[in-house]
């Protein structure tokens, strides 16, 4: 190799790591790809968070369009989230399923719930992570936008914001209700 390339090799690399940086900078941080999206819910089947009857299974997904939210009482961004969450229950807008992820004890749920409200139509309990597992899940709060046939349609990570939810989650819903 002649002394010219050796010297434009250094400027080859860093144009070639430029572009890596430049392109993922125009990506959006919080955006995680989930492969699930278009495909069916995972099967699954949760039993009830005490205080409860009834758990909470794939096959409740089918029917109409529902948002399913991955949480734990001792996750703070989903104390963040969770009064919105409540105002989505109020407003009745759409079925709202919890997936109790990862708890302590057992009735650290429950009890967070008791006290702070209890916005979830269905709720399961997932000590081991199996459910969150088959969600494909990196942390909470995660909420997956379900359509009536039980196909994920969209994946949020981090708290639901009046934002979020006028931008992104309610017309995607009132979307997929109109199909």
């Amino acid at each position: 190799m002649n002394r010219r390339a050796w010297l434009l090799l250094p400027l080859l690399v860093f144009v070639g790591l430029a572009g890596f940086f430049a392109v993922g900078l125009t990506r959006d941080p919080r955006v995680i790809a989930s492969v699930l999206i278009n495909q069916p819910v995972p099967d699954f089947e949760l039993p009830p968070i005490q205080g409860r009857t009834r758990g909470f299974t794939s096959a409740d997904l089918r029917g109409q369009v529902s948002l399913v939210n991955i949480f734990g009482s001792w996750c703070v961004a989903c104390q963040v989230e969770h009064p919105f969450l409540m105002k989505i229950k109020e407003r009745n807008l759409v079925p709202l399923h919890g997936i109790d992820w990862r708890e302590e004890a057992p009735d650290a749920g429950p009890n967070w719930l008791k006290r702070h409200g209890d916005p979830y139509t269905l709720i399961g309990d997932d000590p081991r992570s199996r459910a969150a597992i088959a969600f494909g899940v990196t942390g909470a709060p995660e909420t997956f936008v379900v359509d009536g046939n039980a196909v994920i349609r969209y994946k949020h990570t981090g708290p639901i914001t009046p934002e979020i939810w006028d931008k992104t989650l309610w017309p995607l819903i009132q979307e997929l209700r109109r199909q």
